[in-house]
């Protein structure tokens, strides 16, 4: 089963890193989570170290490009198959580095994808 990781999760319900998080589990899709804080979101832990984390199929990213810069080689390190920029997120700076390593970019909402089948 491919896993995918959130990155940037958020506690907070309000968050839309939080909803999509339930509506992967509800979806079925193998989730795992990476926030500044642990704890627990529809079941997935969440946590804040990435050594955890192997056999990463897809990144949904919910970080601004200024924050994702410190991250951009422990997301190429996961070695995952594809990186998706939610609404906010958007990096061509960083869509250049995951290209260049072959991991496909899309520029998507996660919940729309997942709302539409897409996913």
């Amino acid at each position: 089963m491919k896993t995918t990781l959130v990155f940037g999760a958020s506690l907070k319900p309000n968050r839309y890193s939080n909803l999509v998080i339930h509506r992967l589990v509800h979806n079925g899709v193998k989730t795992e989570a990476f926030g500044l804080r642990t704890g627990e979101i529809g079941g997935v832990q969440v946590k804040t170290n990435l050594i955890e984390f192997q056999n990463i199929h897809t990144v949904t990213l919910y970080l601004n490009p200024k924050r994702q810069i410190e991250y951009y080689d422990a997301i190429i390190d996961l070695n995952p198959s594809r990186v998706i920029f939610n609404p906010g997120t958007e990096n061509p700076e960083f869509y250049q580095l995951l290209a260049y390593q072959n991991i496909h970019v899309e520029v998507a909402c996660t919940l729309v994808l997942l709302s539409t089948n897409q996913y």
